[in-house]
């Protein structure tokens, strides 16, 4: 074990040690994750049945299963020293107040303007956009973080850029929401009356909170329609975990710097933009057969595709007109409770994370809000940093696993990603501290309604 001394309290890398390339796992996975399926014909897509929605390079990152590294181009890498690398923080405090032998260390992406790890897939996103000549982009974000990067990528580029945002999260945090109008965003509460799918919702759902399904429903349809734009997408997509690797990379970076092996490795899964992110060189190195690590995948108990879903194919919206994906999902009807994690109010998992839950190299577990706010709470009177509420649910796991070493005696290296910081987040926090939190969970038999729509395929 490393002598704590030589240890610095936050761990840089020097921006000649950042990444040239993203680690695409899926080169080294036996089992590779099944291909996007079209909607109509269920078969596999092909990239001139995804040209039309997404950009031209960004289509072939999502079909390639093959090559191991992909480079980073040098205008993306330009931007990423703004504020990559980033921090990977030796949690000292939260060590001692636990009173744990356990050495914590958590990976710290809120660091930028846009707040969390979601700037990382949103400037290489533009960047394509910008490079293939487009006028402008549409997205969907939840909890706002993604709409907030992505408008930041695109203010850089001289992008247009139009977000439908979950309405819950829309009306929970205004702040975000103006973050994004100030970059120059136009952001619609999602479902709305501006697109033909949106209306649908409606009619059938009156007064629903919204879901990230139904946003991309609609920011798909709003690509679609408009010449010049194309449709981006902030997490599930293995482009998006392709990207995002650059968590995982740095974080191993700076491990191996200090002959530091984690035992066990967190992250909070909603679509699976940070997990996979964060896992994916540490699962290369269990693929390959080097080393073994324990994964765990924390979601909410609101919302639990892993513990709680089907691996079966599904839409990946609500409004059913995305690619099928195969993963685990609650069914793509499912709209969850208005919880405050907002980013992880997805109804389904990436295909690649999916496939390797399904194949067993990580776990998953859910947690209900009241304690995930509990351990953030916590967290930011020990460690000095409010973190957002769906990095909370890797900080609440982190904990758990640290009061297990602390009542076995076992001296475990735990690191989890903390993706954002939750400033922005405040009537969540209001809600907590006033003890006016709840947790609402799915019934059985609400989630075999869902379920039982599942579109059938062969």
């Amino acid at each position: 074990m490393s002598d704590i001394h030589t240890i610095p309290y936050k761990i840089y890398l020097e921006e000649h040690e950042m990444p040239k390339a993203w680690y695409n796992v899926r080169a080294d996975m036996k089992n590779k994750p099944a291909p996007l399926l079209h909607p109509g014909t269920h078969q596999p897509m092909t990239a001139a049945d995804l040209e039309p929605v997404f950009c031209k390079e960004l289509v072939q990152q999502e079909l390639d299963d093959v090559t191991p590294y992909i480079d980073i181009p040098q205008e993306i890498r330009d931007f990423y020293k703004m504020y990559r690398p980033s921090p990977l923080v030796r949690a000292y405090c939260l060590e001692e107040k636990l009173q744990t032998p356990a050495k914590i260390y958590y990976k710290f992406e809120g660091n930028n303007t846009s707040g969390s790890h979601k700037l990382n897939s949103a400037i290489a996103q533009a960047y394509y956009a910008k490079k293939q000549g487009l006028k402008g982009v549409t997205t969907e974000t939840g909890a706002g973080q993604w709409g907030t990067a992505l408008s930041m990528a695109c203010a850089y580029l001289g992008l247009d850029c139009q977000v439908y945002m979950v309405k819950c999260s829309y009306e929970q945090k205004p702040f975000r929401r103006e973050v994004m109008r100030t970059y120059g965003a136009q952001v619609t509460p999602s479902p709305s009356n501006t697109t033909e799918v949106g209306r649908k919702i409606l009619a059938e759902h009156p007064g629903t909170s919204g879901s990230l399904g139904c946003a991309i429903s609609e920011a798909v349809e709003a690509a679609a329609n408009q010449e010049g734009y194309r449709y981006v997408l902030g997490s599930v997509l293995n482009q998006v975990l392709l990207h995002q690797s650059i968590i995982g990379l740095e974080t191993k970076a700076a491990l191996d710097k200090y002959n530091i092996t984690p035992d066990v490795i967190i992250g909070c899964a909603g679509g699976g933009s940070n997990l996979g992110g964060l896992i994916s060189p540490f699962v290369g190195e269990i693929l390959r057969g080097e080393k073994q690590y324990r994964i765990i995948a924390v979601e909410p108990a609101s919302c639990p595709s892993l513990t709680r879903g089907k691996y079966a194919y599904d839409f990946c919206d609500t409004g059913m007109v995305t690619p099928l994906a195969k993963m685990y999902t609650l069914g793509s009807n499912f709209i969850p409770s208005a919880s405050h994690a907002g980013g992880l109010r997805y109804h389904g998992m990436s295909s690649t994370v999916s496939q390797l839950y399904h194949d067993g190299f990580l776990e998953a577990v859910s947690v209900e809000q009241t304690k995930v706010f509990e351990a953030a709470t916590y967290f930011a009177k020990v460690e000095g940093i409010l973190p957002a509420p769906e990095s909370s649910h890797a900080i609440r796991v982190a904990m758990d696993e640290a009061i297990q070493c602390r009542e076995t005696g076992e001296e475990k290296t735990i690191v989890f990603g903390l993706t954002g910081t939750g400033y922005f987040d405040m009537v969540a926090y209001q809600r907590f501290n006033d003890g006016e939190m709840t947790d609402r969970i799915p019934t059985d038999e609400e989630l075999a309604a869902s379920l039982a729509q599942l579109p059938k395929v062969d």
